[in-house]
């Protein structure tokens, strides 16, 4: 504890003088995938936009609300990148309870969509918890392994409140439903103890019982076992279920080599769902080709490099770990997200971060990348030049 603290007064130290400069490569690389995005939600939405009733039949509906939380999103990443991290450690309780409070709060008045109830209306738009829940549990697993970091290993310390706190979390996802992202913190938690020393044989307790709780999922949940089903045949649940990926598979099919050009997508005409959003990979494939989709997966896995790198340069395992935690949170949205398009898993609801429309979640993403730019400061100049 005397450690920690003397760390903590350290970066009010650090933040008294003066910090370095966040890391220029990380910052690039962010906004090129931005741009890039905000780019493709105008080619993705602009048909359905046009045809509905609920935008006004206005095309660019979805491109302009994009766009306003993309450019307030860029102010809110470099404004979270002033902040030291000691700062962003003394918030990870508040955080965490933000995340608690919000997804408890989702049964009795969030919004029901397609049958789940994951959103809350806030009038100009809507949020999901999960998303604030996801860097919840990084910032706060963080704190916790560096207070628990002699004890990690024991089951008092470096399992049961972790343990606890992810199982709150995931029942109340369940509830919604939002498996996707139940998955998606369980793996991020996994990562997070990891990377803080808990004892090996815990990991695979925890793959038991995921194990476990998937055949239960499987079992009392209708809603999971007819997405395992159309995704082992999509085509024979084409008026149902498979009727999404399918029309993906069609779509990434129809871009080939280099792609039918930009703006040029036929399955975006109200024949993909959710093709500005969790499935917006396919038009980027349909118009821009195999090229174009792996030009942007190769952006991808630079800016996740990238955040392993600075991870690996901290000089406190605090900034350690919540690098770490929303590089890995990054990376494993974007390949879950390619692999629900292809077919590769069964179809859930992950978006592509930096891409999918909704405000909300892309404030989320780029806050996270802020509070990575924000450790990358502390990073000596002779190592990150």
């Amino acid at each position: 504890m005397e450690y920690e603290n003397t760390r903590l007064a350290d970066y009010t130290e650090d933040a008294a003088i003066g910090r370095g400069s966040f890391d220029l490569p990380f910052a690039i690389l962010t906004l090129l995938l931005l741009l890039i995005g905000v780019v493709m939600v105008l080619s993705a939405s602009y048909a359905r936009a046009y045809y509905s009733s609920v935008t006004g039949n206005k095309a660019t509906y979805y491109f302009v609300r994009q766009l306003v939380f993309a450019i307030g999103g860029v102010g809110v990443m470099f404004i979270v990148s002033k902040f030291p991290m000691a700062f962003y450690r003394r918030i990870s309780p508040t955080i965490m309870g933000i995340a608690l409070v919000t997804l408890l709060a989702v049964p009795f008045i969030g919004s029901k969509v397609n049958g789940a109830r994951r959103w809350i209306d806030l009038g100009f738009t809507t949020f999901q918890p999960s998303e604030i829940a996801k860097v919840a549990v990084i910032m706060y697993f963080a704190m916790l392994i560096c207070k628990y970091k002699g004890r990690m290993k024991t089951f008092r310390y470096g399992i049961v409140p972790f343990g606890g706190i992810l199982i709150l979390i995931v029942g109340l996802l369940v509830l919604e439903p939002h498996f996707s992202a139940s998955v998606i913190i369980i793996a991020i938690g996994a990562v997070m103890l990891f990377l803080g020393g808990a004892r090996l044989i815990w990991f695979i307790g925890g793959i038991a019982v995921a194990g476990g709780g998937l055949a239960i999922i499987m079992t009392f949940f209708p809603y999971a076992s007819d997405r395992i089903n159309a995704w082992r045949d999509p085509f024979a649940y084409m008026q149902g279920d498979g009727y999404q990926i399918v029309q993906s598979l069609y779509s990434i099919g129809s871009g080939g080599l280099l792609g039918l050009g930009l703006g040029q997508s036929r399955q975006k005409y109200l024949y993909l769902p959710e093709e500005h959003n969790d499935f917006i990979f396919s038009v980027i494939c349909e118009e821009l080709g195999f090229i174009g989709a792996i030009a942007i997966l190769i952006l991808f896995a630079l800016l996740i490099i990238r955040g392993y790198w600075l991870a690996m340069h901290m000089r406190d395992r605090y900034s350690v770990l919540v690098t770490a935690g929303i590089t890995t949170l990054l990376a494993l949205q974007v390949i879950l997200n390619v692999a629900v398009v292809t077919n590769l898993i069964p179809s859930t609801g992950i978006s592509l971060p930096l891409f999918s429309y909704g405000g909300t979640a892309l404030l989320i993403q780029l806050a996270e990348m802020g509070i990575v730019l924000s450790a990358s400061r502390d990073i000596p100049a002779k190592v990150s030049g």
